[in-house]
């Protein structure tokens, strides 16, 4: 992401009320002055250190006119706030999407969007056929004592599996008993 991008993302937490003193305004600003290349000439200072000027819109006009400048001004307006507000600095909503606690930089969320697409009722339906399966396995054993456990299970049982099915295995459990 470049630091023009960074910087638009960051102007309102930067802009708001009493995140950034006068001082320390005014120490940015004679950074970008002094540094080599020279980011502001010194009438652009001048105006930006206008104390007649509220530190909101000096501030505003600050970051637009770096924004307009391109992404080396932008990258010196960054340096400065490290230097001279590092806690802010830190603080910046674009320094918490640049830090992944994942070092794969997977993204977490959307993995789990992607392995959980199907839902809950995909999981209740996979789970209804295993469990079917295997009543039904179960009941297909020669022992005669387990169709008769059998048939008092899926008695009881129309919360479980449908009506429809359970018809149908308790006309196979009779078929099989009868035999």
């Amino acid at each position: 992401q470049s630091y023009c991008h960074r910087l638009q993302h960051d102007m309102y937490f930067l802009t708001s009320t009493s995140r950034l003193n006068e001082q320390v305004v005014d120490k940015i600003i004679l950074q970008l002055n002094r540094v080599y290349p020279q980011i502001l000439t010194n009438e652009e200072a001048e105006k930006f250190r206008n104390p007649k000027a509220s530190l909101h819109t000096r501030l505003s006009d600050l970051l637009k006119h770096l924004q307009k400048k391109g992404d080396r001004h932008c990258q010196e307006f960054y340096r400065a706030l490290q230097i001279n507000a590092e806690q802010l600095f830190n603080d910046l909503p674009s320094r918490k999407i640049l830090k992944t606690p994942d070092p794969t930089g997977i993204d977490s969320d959307q993995e789990q969007y992607l392995l959980n697409d199907r839902g809950p009722v995909f999981f209740l339906a996979c789970f209804s056929v295993a469990a079917g399966l295997a009543l039904f396995w179960y009941c297909c054993n020669s022992d005669t004592k387990v169709i008769g456990r059998a048939r008092r299970i899926l008695g009881f049982s129309p919360i479980i599996i449908g009506r429809h099915v359970r018809n149908i295995c308790m006309v196979y459990l009779e078929d099989i008993s009868r035999d």
